[in-house]
């Protein structure tokens, strides 16, 4: 997984509140276990037409955003099912970084798991974000948006923040705890033997 430091580059403002995940990644789009490909599809129900012909005033289809890889967006963000395909479709578009008032809880976790920062902000201080007229940083060791004379700070759990800046995904993690997981088999096996029995 790519690590998570400094992010410069444009933002686009999708200020609606409760975005769920079949917005983000609709239903029809999730037979595949194939990251890559999905942001096409990205917000396919607002972003295409009937037709499939792109919204012209749809955000990401205007051409200041289409290379977007910072999203504005309103409270409850990632509500709905639990499909990890919604972080994979907005990575995959090229958004690493999603700034919010509020995440649903289980959208939020699997962002940390795909590479993407999930950060919150007061929505005053998303709408002067989103009426800057330039590049937005989110500065992940320094924890702050900065960005047209702003800068705002916010929160983030250490262990959370630790995953992003090593770019550590659930494989990684478990790799690098291996000599305390031999450690507690070879314990194991010493204080239960039993367990080890097969029956044929």
């Amino acid at each position: 997984m790519e690590p998570f430091v400094t992010l410069t580059g444009t933002a686009a403002p999708l200020l609606r509140a409760n975005i769920d995940t079949d917005l983000i990644i609709p239903k029809q789009f999730l037979k595949t276990l194939v990251r890559s490909g999905l942001g096409r599809n990205l917000f396919h129900e607002i972003r295409y037409d009937a037709n499939g012909q792109e919204r012209p005033d749809f955000i990401l289809n205007q051409p200041r955003y289409r290379k977007a890889v910072i999203l504005l967006a309103g409270p409850n963000f990632g509500c709905g099912s639990s499909r990890e395909h919604a972080p994979w479709a907005l990575k995959d578009f090229g958004i690493r970084a999603i700034i919010a008032p509020s995440f649903a809880d289980i959208f939020f976790t699997n962002c940390f798991a795909n590479g993407l920062l999930p950060l919150t902000l007061p929505i005053d201080a998303i709408e002067a974000l989103a009426a800057v007229d330039g590049p937005l940083t989110v500065d992940l060791p320094a924890q702050q948006v900065r960005g047209g004379g702003h800068s705002f700070a916010f929160e983030l759990e250490p262990a959370r923040k630790a995953v992003l800046l090593e770019g550590l995904d659930e494989i990684k993690r478990t790799e690098a705890n291996l000599a305390d997981i031999a450690a507690y088999e070879a314990r194991r096996r010493h204080e239960a033997p039993w367990l080890d029995i097969h029956v044929s």
